[in-house]
């Protein structure tokens, strides 16, 4: 099977902690070289540099104008303060792009600042960073708030900042890279520390090798 892209928007003051946990294992699967497997390709407003939170320089592989839902597998929307200073509304028009052709959008944190604002998350079961903030973008979706780590509804995944596990959970549940009990032994092991989860995967990694010896 071919290898399918995510791709990521990147911008300045992104939040590196909020995405790394998802864009690795995905890619992992490629090094892999795992059957159905996906790359992330990263997307910005311009070619131009930006600069993480963290003080990573990125240079996107992607034009944000050129994207289309049909080249993707799925959007992925990290935070940023820009969220709230209306400098990323065009990313916003292009999850509603990727939404409208049935194509998956997974945001965290400030990005669901700017799907709520965006109307986009009006009739979706959804999270973020609490309720309070996302009733400041002036949104009428309040009623579908839950107070969870991470939400997936349908072709939409929404997190809060602190939940970057949880939001790759759902973020690779929903490209299903895992079947599901492998994906509750990788959320075990790096989500809850549990050793139990790393004999289930070195269990499952062994039995892949084996298989496609």
């Amino acid at each position: 099977m071919a290898t399918k892209t995510v791709h990521m928007a990147v911008y300045d003051t992104l939040a590196d902690w909020e995405v790394g946990a998802a864009t690795a294992h995905i890619n992992r699967r490629s090094w892999q070289k795992a059957p159905g497997t996906f790359r992330v390709r990263t997307v910005g407003l311009t070619a131009d540099p930006i600069i993480t939170t963290g003080g990573m320089r990125i240079v996107p592989d992607v034009l944000l104008a050129d994207l289309t839902p049909a080249a993707s597998a799925m959007l992925i929307l990290p935070g940023a303060d820009t969220w709230e200073t209306g400098e990323l509304v065009p990313f916003a028009h292009k999850a509603r792009e990727f939404l409208d052709a049935g194509v998956p959008v997974a945001a965290i944190c400030g990005a669901t600042f700017g799907l709520a604002k965006e109307g986009l998350l009006d009739n979706h079961a959804h999270t973020g960073a609490a309720a309070e903030y996302l009733a400041y973008s002036g949104y009428s979706g309040g009623d579908r708030y839950l107070d969870q780590a991470a939400v997936l509804d349908g072709d939409l995944i929404t997190a809060g900042p602190t939940a970057p596990f949880e939001f790759a959970r759902e973020v690779l549940r929903r490209l299903d890279v895992y079947e599901p009990y492998v994906l509750d032994a990788w959320y075990r092991l790096f989500g809850k520390s549990d050793p139990a989860g790393f004999a289930a995967l070195s269990e499952y990694e062994a039995q892949r090798v084996v298989a496609s010896a």
